[in-house]
């Protein structure tokens, strides 16, 4: 019986817009799919196959050849799949009528129409530059392309500059702050926002800002740039509302990017809610015979509902790899992305997949949360860092929602079970039996996940009922107790305001100097010990509440309250043991100091 991938296609051609990551791997699909079709692919640059996520890492020296950023040439492109690739070539305007595009060869200057039976566009998204007071300065960089990154490298390697700033703290400002710090220069962050990655929930961004400035960078939040100028020393003067004049050699402009539009607009293609280009299921747009993929167009949130910009690669590939199918007479749709980032800021790695929580506040949809901070593999092999783990499930059916993994070492690994989670609609008892991989320098007997979803499970069943630090006022305007089952040494060197401390190995000894008619908040570092001391109060009768994620998390919510989040200035003491100090010795005078510091 024939199948699509063997059947005889009808001769057709296909044009496609824009290479990079969707253009191109539409590309190839369809010559793996139609030996026979023609296959033109527009690229107004001069590369048609680019690792953009490695731009920053190359400005940097981390990628030191420039050549392993070009994952295809135009000519091996060419030999490989018989692509007819036309680089420095814009497509002007769409004539849908007449099913052409008009296109400027810019080598040649030469305008000409090129017939399609089936066109994709795959134009991206140009970075934004607000049209603020000196914003054209030749010392204020984007970094989009490889041309973008080759200015900046040779900038500073000819003029040696030695402070520099990066407006927008997303993926592309928290990488190139990393890289510039890590090359020696003074960095400044200036974000709009109240914080950094807004990918994550608030809490979350707290010990990404905190582990920055352990690193030597000035944050600067909630401080929109209002406008640049040359200052009179001959640096670049950037104001900024509310705030300190930044003072740098030269800036990197990092606010994000937009939908590349301006041809589906042109041409009547419907719009979506956000500004990217609408498309079905199939990711045809309003005109069957025209496709849209990548950074260009809003597809569904499976999650959440409605639909969503997603500007990553991975969706982008599997959205090519679809339309191809599709064009090609299989049975193709894509399902929608849940957005699942990861991102290294120095030493730690933060990555969050499905919806966040204000995702699920914004939208209306019922959820609970928790918060695990499991050590990264087993306690007994060296090496092992906490790691923060935000759970959002279904108060209901305890089907997972959404998750947020920060740390030093395995945060990958945990962020991709979780998404195939969430993609299989599993829920907080699934997650709990999963059978995942152990050995002591990996992970642990009960894996973190496996953690994670024990307590979230434990709240769905109501074993446990947790309260969280953004309730806590709330709360205690009622008949509440708060009590901290923390060691006396932990109490005294910091702890909530109006707590009681009755340590949790005391508890059983002492429980009877607690109120039994009121309602006990109970609290410990992470969560875990405060469990076990709601289990035995519960068990003789007295209400309690435990707080998810402890004073950890306790004091990201509430920073001004708090000096420092506990423990991540010893994640980042550790991190520096385990790079630099490479002998027992070492080690051992490390431990000593850690010992003596508390």
């Amino acid at each position: 019986m024939n199948t699509a991938s063997n059947r005889q296609l009808p001769t057709q051609t296909v044009v496609i817009v824009g290479g990079i990551a969707g253009g191109a791997s539409c590309a190839a699909r369809m010559r793996r799919l139609d030996e026979d079709a023609t296959i033109i692919m527009f690229e107004r640059g001069p590369h048609v196959s680019l690792a953009s996520c490695g731009l920053s890492y190359y400005v940097s020296g981390e990628i030191a050849e420039r050549k392993k950023l070009l994952v295809q040439t135009p000519e091996s492109f060419r030999r490989r799949f018989n692509v007819d690739v036309r680089t420095d070539s814009e497509v002007l305007s769409i004539n849908r009528g007449q099913k052409s595009v008009d296109v400027i060869d810019h080598q040649s200057g030469k305008r000409y129409s090129q017939h399609y039976d089936k066109l994709v566009l795959s134009p991206g998204a140009a970075p934004v530059r607000p049209p603020l007071p000196g914003i054209e300065n030749d010392r204020i960089f984007s970094l989009r392309t490889l041309d973008d990154a080759d200015r900046i490298k040779t900038y500073v390697e000819k003029q040696e500059p030695r402070t520099a700033a990066v407006i927008g703290g997303g993926f592309i400002g928290l990488e190139m702050t990393e890289c510039l710090r890590n090359m020696g220069l003074a960095v400044t962050l200036i974000e709009m926002a109240n914080q950094v990655m807004l990918q994550v929930d608030e809490e979350l961004a707290q010990f990404i800002q905190q582990h920055m400035k352990l690193k030597g960078v000035d944050v600067l939040l909630g401080r929109p740039v209002e406008s640049f100028r040359e200052a009179l020393d001959g640096r670049l003067s950037i104001s900024v509302k509310d705030g300190p004049v930044v003072l740098c050699d030269f800036a990197v402009c990092a606010i994000g990017v937009k939908p590349e539009t301006m041809l589906a607009r042109q041409a009547g293609l419907e719009l979506a809610t956000h500004g990217g280009i609408r498309v079905n299921a199939n990711l045809q747009t309003s005109d069957p015979d025209v496709y849209a993929i990548g950074d260009v167009v809003e597809t569904e949130d499976p999650v959440a509902g409605g639909t969503r910009l997603v500007p990553l690669a991975g969706p982008a590939n599997r959205q090519g790899r679809i339309v191809a199918d599709h064009i090609a007479g299989k049975q193709a749709a894509f399902p929608g992305s849940l957005g699942t980032t990861i991102v290294r800021v120095f030493d730690l790695t933060v990555a969050t997949t499905g919806a966040t929580e204000k995702t699920l506040q914004r939208m209306g949809i019922p959820y609970q949360k928790s918060y695990t901070h499991p050590a990264s593999h087993a306690g007994y092999y060296p090496g092992a860092v906490p790691m923060v783990i935000k759970l959002l499930f279904s108060p209901g059916n305890g089907r997972i929602l959404g998750a947020q993994v920060l740390g030093v070492d395995g945060i990958d690994k945990r962020i991709d079970v979780l998404a195939t989670a969430i993609h299989a609609r599993m829920s907080a008892r699934d997650l709990a039996e999963l059978d995942l991989a152990y050995a002591p320098q990996f992970g642990s007997a009960k894996d973190t996940l496996n953690i994670a979803g024990y307590v979230a499970n434990n709240v769905v069943e109501g074993d446990i009922q947790l309260f969280h630090a953004d309730e806590l006022d709330t709360l205690r305007a009622d008949n509440t107790f708060l009590l901290d089952v923390r060691t006396t040494g932990e109490f005294d060197r910091g702890h909530i305001d109006g707590a009681v401390n009755i340590p949790i190995d005391e508890i059983r000894n002492r429980w009877a100097e607690l109120p039994k008619h009121k309602l006990l908040l109970v609290y410990c570092l992470t969560g875990i010990r405060s469990y076990f001391a709601c289990r035995i109060l519960y068990q003789k009768g007295v209400r309690t509440r435990n707080l998810s994620g402890g004073y950890v998390v306790y004091c990201a919510v509430n920073p001004a309250k708090c000096p420092e989040i506990p423990g991540l200035r010893r994640w980042t003491r550790l991190l520096a043991l385990e790079t630099f100090c490479s002998t027992p010795e070492t080690r051992q005078l490390f431990h000593r100091d850690e010992k003596n510091s508390g």
